[in-house]
């Protein structure tokens, strides 16, 4: 039996639609499934966890429809159970089927994959117990989340836009104590992203080369800039050429310690106030890639 957990007001409605398509191609087949959803993320965990306890030995694997909030909530049932997952695009960033390499329209040919084929194993960070699939992050964008999560207008993806605009003028760098495999540093930094996967954010590369199956976080530090400066390098991330800035680095690291007053975020979750611990887990998830 496959469960199919669905978010349907994900995506403003994609993950219902999406949700449907996954039904239809189970039900086409003749593919045993059953549907898991909720009114809240909550009640959705809730009813997940149940289904799992009741039945883990005749459950084939999960197909999480919805975005990255839906994937992150899935992994925390899921991976201790040791149950394959596979994630369909139904959400606005979606960047961990983009970090796997699925189209975010085209869902056919990763069905036919996850019903044909084994799935394989991929990292996964645990941040102070939490899984997370793609990127652990402090700074700028930490901040602005904070206040796009308090805004009651406008809606979607322009949410984080406008918490943007209001946060940027008056943001100031941030001191952090960074401990990794063999160094330790203390600096002033804009942003720091700790990247399993390579982008967050609806496709912004801030770890453009971050690799899913090697153990390891690449660790972006983007140390202190103007306003302006900032402003100029921000667009690059979606390429993930801002990596060439002097101001930024990437280190690589198994481990990582980061403490500083701030907040801390996980593919787009609040994980919570600094110090965190993150561990990369070499091979946590099975899932699939093209």
């Amino acid at each position: 039996m496959w469960l199919i957990a669905i978010n349907p007001t994900s995506g403003q409605g994609r993950g219902a639609t999406m949700g449907t398509k996954v039904a239809g191609y189970c039900a086409s087949k003749g593919i045993d499934y059953e549907i898991v959803t909720g009114v809240s993320a909550q009640s959705l965990s809730t009813s997940l966890k149940e289904k799992i306890s009741r039945n883990r030995d005749f459950i084939d694997g999960i197909i999480a429809v919805g975005g990255d909030g839906l994937a992150h909530l899935i992994l925390q049932s899921g991976v201790p159970a040791n149950i394959p997952i596979a994630f369909i695009p139904g959400g606005t960033g979606n960047d961990l089927v983009r970090t796997l390499g699925w189209s975010l329209d085209e869902i056919t040919a990763y069905l036919q994959r996850v019903f044909e084929t084994k799935p394989v194993n991929i990292d996964l960070g645990l941040v102070d117990g939490e899984w997370f699939a793609v990127v652990l992050s402090s700074g700028f964008d930490a901040v602005v989340n904070e206040r796009a999560n308090v805004l009651k207008w406008p809606k979607g993806p322009m949410r984080y836009n406008a918490a943007m605009a209001l946060e940027l003028p008056k943001f100031k760098a941030i001191h952090y104590e960074i401990e990794l495999d063999d160094q330790v540093i203390s600096t002033q930094a804009m942003l720091i992203a700790i990247g399993n996967g390579s982008s967050y954010g609806g496709g912004m590369r801030v770890c453009p080369d971050a690799n899913i199956q090697d153990g390891l976080f690449d660790v972006m530090i983007l140390r202190p800039v103007s306003i302006p400066e900032f402003i100029r390098v921000f667009p690059k991330v979606y390429s993930g050429k801002h990596i060439h800035h002097p101001e930024v680095t990437v280190y690589r690291s198994r481990r990582v310690r980061i403490e500083a007053d701030t907040v801390a975020y996980a593919d787009g979750e609040r994980i919570g106030q600094l110090p965190i611990s993150a561990e990369c887990v070499m091979g946590a998830l099975s899932t699939w890639i093209p």
